[in-house]
């Protein structure tokens, strides 16, 4: 499989969330993540502090996270930090967001279609 067929965009509340194939899971932009629970105009300098202030709290949220190839706005394949479902729902805990909730069922329906599309009978992704 070729890179821009892994690279996807999911959509949460009319936000674009970007994710990718990486060892058989689903991987989302940790950044992106926190643009849809937010509405932070800078994503990036939010995950950028929140990171910071989890490092120093000694959370394991950053060890989830790993630096992957996504398509950037500007169309290059940029280095991202992305989490896996387990990293994500261990993040959403750290961002306080009336859309925590509705996030959390909204990626286990993403989730859940990752694996009817990969079943046995079609691996169509």
């Amino acid at each position: 499989m070729t890179e821009e067929m892994l690279n996807r965009i999911a959509i949460f509340q009319k936000k674009e969330i970007r994710k990718i194939i990486y060892q058989n899971e689903w991987w989302f932009s940790v950044a992106d993540v926190c643009h849809a629970l937010t509405g932070s105009v800078d994503a990036g300098a939010y995950w950028r502090k929140l990171k910071q202030r989890l490092s120093e709290e000694g959370s394991e949220v950053v060890t989830f996270c790993h630096e992957l190839k996504l398509l950037a706005p500007d169309g290059k394949m940029r280095a991202t930090d992305c989490a896996n479902t387990e990293g994500l729902f261990r993040l959403i805990q750290s961002i306080p967001s009336p859309k925590a909730e509705p996030f959390k069922r909204w990626l286990a329906k993403v989730i859940k279609s990752f694996f009817v599309i990969a079943s046995p009978q079609g691996v169509a992704i």
